[in-house]
């Protein structure tokens, strides 16, 4: 069984009302704690977060949801139910990916849709190898899903049992380039189901095939959007939980936690004091660590590439664009070392365009279409380059690069409403300046990634995707049951 925090845990206070924050307020409250979310910005969110400009409604964080039971676990906590919170609307298909030789693919989270889609790209021999790779997928996902993702870690050891030996057996510590391609030969198909790689801040090859799970969530799981956006997640979870009894102090930043020995006592903002029993820092990495004051790790943290997002508001779209559409480059690997080992940008970009007003016209005016362009770019760290100066001129060549590939009608068509660029993830507290947070290397997986349990002699849980499971989500709302279940000492 997990180690728990010792001591009296009845009133405790979440720093950060982001996914994993309002997800640990939620099952901390549905165990019986007095909660109070203490969060710096105006409303909920945090890296899922909400610009309104111009009559567009925009979503400044994620934009693909999948695994909406998890949401439902968290609101079931307090007695509630996903369908009285918010409306879910399933993507049909889930993706398009397009190709530069002008090939294009959708992509169905249904088996038999999804087979004779990829017998009519590329054949029956690999339409064959998706099926039993949607089976390996999915024994991936069922492996994984209890002992591996779900569940708290004390050390490697918690691994060992039946699951590890499935796991071991199915490939999953070895390459997910190499898994992948031991049921697919067509390249093309082979990037749809790995590039999700780079949520975990690895490149196909390198990434454990293990997180081939990212793909089973949205390719075969299915990929959902709320009703009125991506901020109606935040939202929903929110008014549950102060519906439950949570009390909320928004524009609060915290600045410091008051101690006494190796407990902390209290929280503090600039404005007074938050007395507590415990505390959940629910902030990511990088202020978590401040707030703590906390040793530096023997081994430097790799951090995640970062991304570029670009905000436009359309006169018209491309005739069948999907709500998600993935357009890859030629180039492949040459993109992964370019972003991830060389700190350089795309030459040949793989970008991903979301145009949420194909599913929700009410987030743009009458006769307007809301989309996001995000494009992978490195981190500060292995790049520092001049965001300020860089900028709007990548933003740019990123339209321009959209209308070459048929994407939008043509680059008069859209107008910029933000741009979002490594500086702005770093101000809004992102360490290195990428929203992803750490890597999933090998050694920041699982066991070996930060434990959400600084100290066993302390009363301090972390939360989010810094810590396990990882990022996405998923795990994100993952993170925030498990901080939970480590408060449960007094119950």
């Amino acid at each position: 069984m997990a180690h728990v925090v010792t001591g009296r845990t009845d009133s405790v206070v979440v720093v950060g009302a982001g996914l994993a924050g309002l997800s640990a307020a939620l099952h901390l409250r549905g165990d019986g704690h007095e909660v109070t979310v203490v969060e710096r910005l105006p409303h909920p969110g945090g890296l899922a977060g909400r610009l309104d400009l111009e009559g567009h409604r925009i979503d400044t964080g994620p934009t693909v949801l999948t695994m909406p039971e998890l949401l439902d676990e968290a609101l079931a906590a307090v007695g509630e139910r996903l369908a009285d919170r918010m409306e879910l609307l399933p993507l049909h298909p889930a993706y398009r990916a397009t190709f530069a030789d002008g090939s294009a693919l959708d992509v169905h989270t249904d088996a038999e849709r999804m087979e004779q889609a990829v017998r009519e790209f590329a054949g029956g021999r690999e339409a064959a190898g998706y099926r039993e790779l949607r089976s390996w997928l999915t024994r991936l996902y069922q492996v994984e899903r209890e002992r591996f993702i779900g569940a708290n870690f004390d050390s490697p050891l918690d691994l060992l049992g039946r699951d590890l030996v499935a796991l071991t057996r199915m490939g999953g510590f070895g390459s997910l380039a190499g898994a992948v391609g031991r049921f697919l030969r067509d390249e093309r198909l082979r990037r749809v189901f790995t590039f999700q790689s780079l949520y975990a801040g690895v490149a196909p090859r390198h990434a454990l095939a293990a997180y081939g799970v990212i793909a089973y969530m949205d390719t075969v799981a299915g990929v959902w959007f709320p009703r009125g956006g991506m901020r109606a997640v935040p939202q929903a979870l929110a008014d549950a939980a102060e519906a439950a009894g949570v009390r909320f102090h928004y524009g609060a930043e915290v600045v410091a936690l008051e101690r006494s020995g190796a407990r902390v006592t209290a929280v503090r903002t600039a404005e007074g004091r938050v007395p507590c029993d415990a505390v959940v820092l629910a902030t990511g990495p990088g202020q978590s660590a401040r707030l703590l004051r906390g040793r530096a790790r023997p081994v430097p943290p790799r951090w995640s590439p970062s991304a570029v997002v670009v905000h436009l508001s359309a006169a018209r779209v491309a005739d069948d664009l999907a709500h998600h559409t993935i357009s890859f480059g030629e180039a492949w690997d040459r993109t992964f070392r370019e972003i991830v080992g060389d700190g350089a940008l795309m030459s040949d970009p793989s970008l991903l365009l979301t145009t949420p007003s194909l599913t929700d016209p009410g987030l743009a005016p009458a006769g307007r279409h809301l989309q996001y362009l995000l494009a992978p770019c490195p981190n500060l760290e292995a790049a520092p380059l001049r965001w300020d100066v860089l900028g709007p001129r990548y933003a740019e060549e990123l339209v321009g690069e959209l209308a070459r590939r048929k994407l939008v009608p043509a680059a008069a068509d859209v107008t910029g409403l933000s741009l979002a660029t490594p500086d702005d993830w770093a101000r809004a507290g992102q360490a290195a300046g990428t929203p992803f947070s750490l890597a999933h290397t090998f050694g920041q997986t699982g066991p070996f990634r930060p434990g959400n349990l600084p100290s066993r002699r302390g009363n301090v849980v972390l939360a989010g995707s810094g810590t396990t499971p990882g990022v996405g989500i998923p795990p994100v709302l993952i993170s925030g049951r498990l901080a939970a279940q480590r408060l449960r000492s007094a119950q």
